[in-house]
């Protein structure tokens, strides 16, 4: 499989243990993945109401230091705690958020397309251990343009040839954007993408609609954005961006999740 140098990637993922083609692993991927946004809900929940505690602390903890007889170092140690706690339910949930993204191996069936598909296009790579496909283009997007270039909608289109196949009908699309951290300073691209935000969800849509054209259905796709808060590698310093953190993400996910 040829790969090339190139500037700016977006990454398939698949949220899926293989299936052979049975129905009831796909069920029971589905149940499993209920249980986790299930578990995911539930801490954010107990997240949320842990901050108000916090907050509540951190007024008294201001009260205390303008009376006396309150034991202030107590309140700071219980603050302490609370924040410590904070960190860890933050990490559970970020860490429970990818795995209900997934990646972990696709079914074998349309792994093997998906090898072949990689063979074929001399942009992709495959990590079948990893169920993900890298498309990569130095031609992908322009800086602060959401237009997709030819060859790399052309990749898009031969990938909606496998998501239409069959085996990929069993799956719905999560499309999420990405940009580096140089800010969007020209008036002109301003009027179009205010901020970094704006950006990342406009090359979901552009690549969505790609999608779109391609017959995938409507139902099937859904689009996310990051802006510059989830770079791939290090931007250069006095943000000079990375072209490796432009990029559009697609998730593979079971129906309806």
């Amino acid at each position: 499989m040829r790969t090339v140098k190139l500037s700016a990637f977006f990454i398939v993922c698949a949220c899926i243990v293989p299936l052979a083609g049975c129905g009831q692993e796909l069920q029971d991927l589905k149940m499993r993945n209920a249980a986790l946004n299930k578990r995911k809900a539930d801490l954010e929940s107990e997240l949320g109401a842990t901050k108000l505690g916090l907050a509540q602390l951190k007024r008294q903890l201001s009260d205390a230091k303008q009376r006396s007889g309150i034991d202030v170092d107590a309140l700071e140690q219980k603050i302490a705690a609370l924040e410590a706690h904070l960190e860890k339910r933050d990490e559970l949930i970020a860490r429970m958020r990818e795995q209900c993204l997934g990646g972990v191996p696709l079914p074998v069936e349309l792994s093997t397309m998906l090898e072949d598909f990689a063979k074929r296009e001399e942009m992709v790579t495959y990590d079948a251990s990893r169920g993900i496909v890298k498309f990569r283009s130095d031609l992908l997007f322009e800086k602060g343009s959401d237009t997709v270039a030819a060859a790399a909608a052309g990749a898009v289109r031969s990938l909606c040839v496998i998501l239409n196949s069959k085996e990929g009908k069993e799956f719905d699309v999560i499309i999420a954007g990405h940009t580096d951290d140089i800010p969007i300073l020209k008036p002109a691209t301003r009027v179009k993408h205010p901020t970094n935000w704006h950006l990342s969800v406009h090359r979901a849509i552009s690549v969505l609609n790609i999608m779109g054209t391609s017959n995938v259905d409507q139902k099937r796709m859904s689009v996310r954005g990051f802006g510059e808060l989830r770079p791939i590698a290090e931007n250069k310093p006095g943000k000079k961006g990375n072209p490796q953190n432009r990029r559009v993400e697609i998730y593979i996910v079971p129906q309806g999740m």
